[in-house]
């Protein structure tokens, strides 16, 4: 290595960057913010989203004659294992011992299609959404997977966060 200073891109908790970001330091730089001196507490998010099909294929994943075989169980696996891979698709998220993950499927006639929700559970220093949104949306992705030969017309969407609790809120 030269002889430059090299920043270690961490910084203590709260120890926001410009504009009140903490993924971003004082130079703007990208890095992980360094969670050390937080306390640990129960932390559970809640996120959905949807996947619209075409009535014909929302039968046949409801029916079970999907050529790939039942089409839910394994989205519901793939959205399990999304939540537990979440730090090593989202560049700055913190590898977090999670205690629980839930992933729900349930058919809407009125999209059509299927509605997914998750929940995810961990005791400790910092949240469980983004594994909770990531377990949506690999979940989504694998159903479309799963049925994309029945249908060209598959649409994913309306992932968002419904809820989040544990830790303390800094007041902004």
């Amino acid at each position: 290595m030269s002889g430059h200073a090299v920043d270690s891109g961490t910084a203590p908790a709260g120890d926001a960057g410009p504009n009140g970001l903490t993924h971003l330091d004082a130079a703007g730089k990208a890095r992980m913010v360094d969670i050390t001196g937080k306390d640990g507490t129960v932390r559970v998010a809640r996120a959905t989203g949807a996947i619209r099909m075409a009535p014909a294929t929302l039968e046949a994943v409801l029916g079970g004659t999907a050529p790939k075989g039942d089409v839910l169980a394994v989205a519901r696996v793939a959205g399990i294992m999304g939540a537990k891979r979440t730090p090593e698709l989202i560049p700055l998220c913190h590898p977090l011992s999670l205690t629980g993950v839930e992933v729900a499927i349930e058919a809407d006639a009125a999209l059509p299609g299927l509605r997914v929700e998750a929940t995810t559970r961990c005791t400790g220093p910092t949240g469980v959404e983004m594994e909770a949104l990531t377990a949506v949306t690999v979940c989504l992705l694998t159903l479309y997977d799963m049925v994309k030969a029945l249908d060209s017309g598959l649409e994913i969407g309306y992932i968002s966060l419904l809820s989040k609790s544990g830790g303390t809120r800094k007041a902004r």
